[in-house]
């Protein structure tokens, strides 16, 4: 059965530059002097470190513990020391400093115990934990964890599973290359997933330059023994974005306010079921990937980094030319180039371009936009960039968010297509950066603002709480003293009643204590949602201080006026 194709709307055909790179097979990259791993490379929670300097360490072992559940874990790449643990340049556009792991590997390359389990013998809550616990990530770049995509089933049952093979970017050949060799652990990855999330089909989608990749995974396929349907999709840029790849496979167009799993989708790159495979069936952690060499350099080739690799490790294997005159991580419509020769490889590194003046010529002048509607026909989201773009440039920030700003993907088919060579995408992040900026300093004066309101309401509490004390004092005092002189404590006079003495004591008490409670709840903070856990623990705490005085005060007239009956009889 032929499966129907359907198309996205918009996208572009750049040069491919794809055929360098496959000339040779995955080369295995030679131990590293130094390795540099972050902590922190997924979507979620940074892990915490598990190991400090001079610590040794084994090849798989954890050194940085998931933190909650959308977080995942970080392993050591190799056997070694622990040389310090610190801030180091990061691999990202910011150049910032992320905590990292610093390990100088002995040559040992000694493992940890490996336990290679069935998954189908395993609980599916089980599953998902190895997956966590080896830190298996989307490796297509979007490195989110891959065992909380897999409880999309829970809520919503699954149609279609899609294993992504696309590889749209331009120069980008990792995926081809692990799919022409490795295609059978990819295969047998996609089934975990396809136990987990229980769908109807799995689709395996693959653009149609690639005709090795897809021959070799049509017969991992028949191999294995599954009924997955490797589909060649036509070749089209964004056609490896997730949302895209899901419109031309199931038709099903996935709007800007909900996820895929919502519609009964879930998609997962080649990469990311390779290494769920081998996280299960052997008990290995991702220390590794496949990567991209390429672009100004003598030997294209894909090539499998440790994790934490530094970029000056890793020019030997790239042999750039002389001319050379930047890096990019990524392809040239999404990525970004390297800051340092110190930046890492890490789990979202899939390519490294050598660039230079003739590959990536210095970008025209900027002209004047002529609202000639280029962009707004090649952009797969069918957005409008002209109309993003001017707000942008004149910082009118609530009406990129009118014409949908978040719904961008930042593919690059804008500025790729603009005609006044406006670099369209740089202004969606700056807009993106300053509304992200303006809600947090939004919310960080609404916290502020609740902790001001408690504080004040701490003081007046304790403040109320102090004159109830000194009330009941004072009222117990000017009942003593409404007593007749020289009378025993407790004792009433000839011709008053016994008990007149101990109710005006009992109401002066009553009236004090009402006035100090009203006092106290009229100054409650007025929304105690801002405040953090600290500060509710605290006000738990006065409260619990206080119940003893509380139930004190309720049952003191009580005792005292026994007291007095019994002396009288």
């Amino acid at each position: 059965m032929l499966q129907r194709l359907f198309q996205f709307k918009g996208g572009v055909k750049p040069e491919t530059h794809k055929a360098p790179s496959v000339q040779a097979p995955i080369g295995i990259a030679p131990l590293p002097s130094l390795l540099i791993v972050p902590l922190h490379q997924s979507i979620g929670g940074h892990p915490q470190p598990l190991v400090a300097a001079g610590e040794r360490v084994r090849k798989g072992q954890r050194i940085g513990a998931a933190d909650k559940w959308v977080s995942s874990a970080v392993h050591a790449p190799t056997s070694g020391t622990v040389l310090a643990v610190e801030e180091r340049t990061a691999a990202h556009p910011s150049g910032l400093p992320t905590l990292s792991v610093v390990i100088e590997p002995d040559g040992r390359d000694e493992w940890i115990e490996r336990t290679p389990l069935d998954h189908a013998a395993l609980t599916p809550e089980r599953v998902r934990e190895i997956l966590r616990d080896a830190g298996v990530v989307g490796l297509g770049g979007a490195v989110f964890p891959s065992h909380v995509k897999t409880e999309a089933a829970r809520s919503v049952p699954m149609e279609e599973l899609v294993i992504n093979g696309a590889e749209c970017e331009p120069f980008m050949t990792c995926d081809d290359m692990l799919m022409r060799e490795r295609a059978e652990g990819i295969v047998r990855g996609a089934a975990i997933f396809r136990d987990l999330l229980q769908p109807r089909r799995v689709l395996i989608g693959i653009e149609d330059n690639k005709p090795e990749a897809i021959a070799a995974m049509r017969a991992a396929v028949s191999a294995v023994g599954e009924d997955f349907a490797v589909i060649a999709v036509p070749t089209r840029y964004p056609a490896g974005g997730a949302k895209q790849l899901i419109r031309v496979l199931t038709g099903k167009e996935v709007p800007a306010s909900k996820r895929s799993p919502e519609m009964g989708v879930q998609c997962f790159n080649v990469a990311t079921a390779y290494t769920a495979w081998r996280a299960v069936a052997f008990g290995e952690p991702v220390l590794s990937r496949i990567v991209t060499l390429t672009g100004n350099v003598e030997q294209p080739r894909n090539w499998e980094l440790l994790l934490g690799t530094p970029l000056r490790e890793v020019l030997p294997l790239m042999r750039p030319r002389a001319d050379t005159n930047r890096y990019v991580m990524g392809g040239p419509m999404m990525g970004f180039d390297l800051p340092s020769l110190d930046a890492p490889v890490v789990k979202a590194t899939n390519c490294i371009i050598a660039g230079s003046p003739a590959l990536f010529p210095p970008p025209a002048p900027e002209m004047p936009c002529i609202r000639c509607g280029a962009c707004a026909l090649a952009c797969p989201h069918e957005l409008q960039p002209f109309e993003l773009y001017w707000f942008a440039r004149a910082r009118n920030f609530g009406k990129t968010q009118e014409y949908q700003l978040f719904d961008c993907i930042e593919c690059g088919c804008c500025s790729y297509v603009c005609p006044s060579h406006i670099p369209l995408v740089q202004y969606f992040r700056f807009a993106k950066s300053e509304i992200w900026s303006r809600e947090r300093d939004k919310l960080n004066a609404d916290a502020a603002k609740a902790r001001f309101e408690w504080r004040n309401a701490r003081d007046e509490r304790e403040k109320a709480e102090k004159a109830e004390r000194l009330a009941r004092a004072a009222a117990a005092k000017a009942a003593e003293k409404a007593a007749p002189a020289g009378a025993p404590a407790g004792a009433t006079p000839a011709n008053a009643a016994p008990v007149d003495a101990e109710a005006a004591k009992k109401a002066a008490i009553a009236a004090a204590m009402e006035r100090a409670r009203a006092q106290r709840e009229s100054v409650q903070p007025k929304n105690l949602d801002g405040l953090t856990a600290t500060q509710r623990k605290e006000i738990a705490e006065i409260d619990k201080r206080r119940a003893p005085l509380q139930e004190q005060d309720a049952t003191a007239p009580q005792a005292e006026t026994h007291d007095a009956r019994g002396e009288q009889q």
